[in-house]
């Protein structure tokens, strides 16, 4: 791996650097509504919200190596997000850069880019499992329009969202995954019904959602008919590049030994402690490592290649790392840990980093089956 910069990527380095000084402050006021819509506005400015979308579509046009560069800057200084809409801009709007048509790339994407829209994603189902395609979800064409009816559930955000990226199932009679469409769905559409499914802190981002007799003309369809499977594995690619997964556990890792430094375990800080030193170690060495596979398939699309199966080790590392740190944090905060503290929340919602986007068993067969070459039986 060579991340050399050349002179034209330093000077965007030393740009960024400067831009965080001269607009971030210290603390960042994560949570001040004044604050963000400035900062998104700044940034949207720039055009750093889409670094790397086309220009023509109001994106900032950006290569691969300076959108990691501003990555980098970004969440060493723990900035505010690039944009408000996440799952728009992580693959909803990449996949229709690539799969839409003019007047979809037209009506969507600036939006995404704007904050003006906020999409979740309908994937999973109540009887499907970790099987995806084998979804029921169906969609029957009528004239120019096709009418949805099933089930979603475990939608992240669709309480709060506008629109939903979802599969449906248009040909019953294929192969599971041929008979699947991609429809880009207003979520204020007649007969969707959201029922929000509070976790453990009380906080609500999944969801079901149900879908009667809704109707949606076909040119909301992303890409051909029975094409949707190929659609959405590529906006999934997009989501495992991996590259960030490192730097947020890093920032984890950092807020459990600041924790730790002013915790106490017999009589001494916690942090003196051999036992919590050597977890904390451990989860060290893995977040490093974690660095290093995520710059590896850095060096890999930066020399062309696609990101394979190889993205699991990251989402299967954090998922454990999630567990292990969000087990630790409770232990440190004690009876304390009974308050309703950021540090609590985090504990008690880390099962939907876990779960969202592919449980750790199925980041183990991915990892088995097309990295080791082991059987599926």
């Amino acid at each position: 791996m060579d991340f050399q910069l050349t002179a034209e990527e330093q000077a965007f380095r030393d740009e960024v650097r400067s831009f965080l000084d001269a607009n971030l402050p210290d603390p960042v006021p994560q949570d001040d509504p004044a604050f963000l819509k400035e900062w998104n506005a700044k940034v949207r400015e720039k055009r750093w919200i889409g670094f790397n979308w086309p220009v023509e579509w109001g994106g900032g046009g950006g290569d691969l190596m300076r959108q990691f560069v501003l990555k980098e800057e970004m969440s060493a200084r723990r900035a505010p997000a690039l944009g408000v809409d996440f799952m728009g801009l992580t693959w909803v709007g990449p996949a229709i850069i690539t799969h839409g048509s003019d007047a979809q790339k037209a009506k969507h994407l600036e939006k995404i880019l704007d904050g003006e829209s906020y999409w979740c994603t309908g994937y999973s189902e109540p009887d499907v499992g970790s099987d995806l395609a084998a979804l029921q979800c169906r969609a029957v064409l009528d004239g120019d329009e096709y009418v949805i009816n099933g089930q979603k559930i475990w939608t992240t955000a669709a309480h709060i969202s506008s629109d939903i990226f979802m599969l449906v199932r248009t040909d019953p009679d294929v192969a599971k995954w041929k008979g699947i469409s991609c429809i880009l769905l207003p979520m204020d559409s007649p007969g969707i019904e959201i029922q929000p499914i509070p976790n453990l802190s009380g906080k609500v981002s999944f969801n079901q959602v149900f879908f009667n007799d809704v109707r949606t003309p076909v040119s909301n369809r992303l890409g051909a008919e029975g094409e949707g499977w190929r659609v959405v594995m590529g906006a999934l690619a997009n989501e495992r590049s991996g590259i960030s997964e490192a730097t947020e556990m890093q920032q984890h890792l950092d807020d459990i030994r600041e924790l730790a430094r002013n915790s106490t375990r017999n009589g001494h800080p916690a942090l003196e402690d051999n036992g919590v030193c050597r977890r904390l170690a451990d989860m060290e060495i893995r977040v490093e490592a974690m660095r290093l596979t995520g710059l590896r398939h850095l060096t890999d699309q930066l020399q062309g290649k696609r990101s394979g199966s190889e993205t699991a080790i990251n989402k299967l590392q954090r998922g454990i790392l999630e567990f292990e740190m969000s087990e630790l944090t409770l232990e440190l905060l004690g009876s304390a840990s009974q308050q309703l503290s950021q540090l609590t929340g985090d504990a008690l919602g880390w099962h939907g980093t876990v779960i969202g986007g592919g449980s750790p068993n199925i980041q183990r067969n991915i990892i088995g089956e097309r990295i080791l070459g082991l059987p599926k039986d």
